[in-house]
């Protein structure tokens, strides 16, 4: 390609990701600081075409970019915006409020998802096992208990659960002091088995003490074995022209979330490159991603990548904004995570 070909391909990308709408030559005229002509322009953009990078709606004479327009775009055109110093810091203290106010996977998705108005997702950490070292309870307010679980050498995470009845601090001490005595050293899942397995064999038997332990112990655990990944701000998604146009589109979209699996699978690339990520498009191989992009990032412990996180949208999407705000808030989680 000629670089002139390169900035027409370029000018056109930016405006169709500002607007939304085909782009023409004579638009192309008026946006380039260069002496063509709107016939030129035509000219150029029909060897785009040929090429593959651009294509042309059945209702407009103007054009959008193609997913390989789109990636060449990001790859080669595309000019990262890095987070100016207020942007930064407002992105850390949001962060740093909210991050004893919920489970930090939570508190992750939901800051990545306002903060770029599109769909996130924070895959949880991978591990072959979760070796139980420590736990904690605290009770708060209305029948809620915050729950501290520190497992294998370094991952420590904060959730918060919902009781029967309101605990004192002296049963919840109890609680995990029993916790930590009898099954420091075991994977989670097993010690959640061994207790409702004594729960079943014991159930009228149990003190008032044991009941305790039991029954936060039993939610702090479910909660652990739910899903692989949290996911925050889908319903940002129906707003967007491109993906509400078709109400088949967007269901499958929605059940594509639900289901997981999907999702998952991508993710599981995406923690093998251990780096950035881009998908557009059909790249991702599913098809219900077909007019969307996915942007991830891995977040590192002990330099270790454990998980990803990022961001899925439009293929119409500011890359050049998105992609520093999806970097730094997964260096954000992994400096969390590293805080001993």
């Amino acid at each position: 390609m000629s670089e002139r070909a390169q900035y027409l391909l370029k000018i056109l990308v930016d405006r169709y990701i500002r607007d939304g709408q085909p782009v023409g030559s004579r638009t192309l005229s008026r946006e380039t600081d260069l002496d063509l002509s709107p016939a030129t322009i035509r000219n150029v953009m029909a060897d785009l075409e040929e090429m593959g990078l651009i294509s042309s709606p059945h209702t407009s004479a103007g054009r959008i970019p193609t997913v390989r327009g789109y990636r060449l775009f990001v790859d080669t055109l595309l000019q990262i915006k890095p987070l100016n110093t207020e942007e930064e810091h407002h992105l850390r203290r949001l962060f740093a409020q909210s991050y004893y106010e919920q489970n930090v996977w939570e508190q992750t998705s939901n800051l990545l998802s306002e903060v770029t108005h599109l769909a996130s997702v924070v895959m949880l950490p991978r591990h072959n096992s979760k070796a139980l070292r420590h736990v904690e309870f605290l009770p708060l307010s209305k029948k809620r208990v915050l729950v501290i679980l520190v497992f294998n050498k370094y991952d420590v995470e904060n959730r918060i659960i919902h009781t029967s009845r309101r605990y004192s601090p002296a049963e919840l001490q109890y609680a995990a002091n029993y916790l930590n005595n009898a099954f420091v050293g075991k994977e989670i899942k097993a010690v959640r088995e061994d207790l409702l397995s004594e729960l079943r064999e014991t159930r009228q038997h149990l003190d008032s003490i044991m009941q305790t332990v039991i029954e936060v112990a039993d939610k702090a655990f479910e909660e652990e074995e739910e899903g692989d990944f949290i996911m925050a701000g889908q319903t940002n998604l129906m707003s967007v022209a491109e993906l509400s146009s078709s109400v088949e589109k967007l269901r499958d979209l929605f059940v594509a979330f639900n289901q997981k699996s999907d999702i998952l699978h991508l993710l599981d690339q995406a923690i093998k490159a251990q780096r950035m990520q881009i998908f557009i498009g059909e790249e991702s191989g599913y098809e219900v991603l077909g007019d969307c992009s996915v942007i991830t990032s891995p977040y590192r412990v002990k330099g270790e990548v454990i998980g990803v996180l990022g961001i899925i949208g439009p293929t119409r999407m500011p890359y050049e904004r998105v992609i520093p705000i999806v970097d730094l808030t997964a260096k954000l989680l992994g400096s969390a995570l590293n805080y001993p």
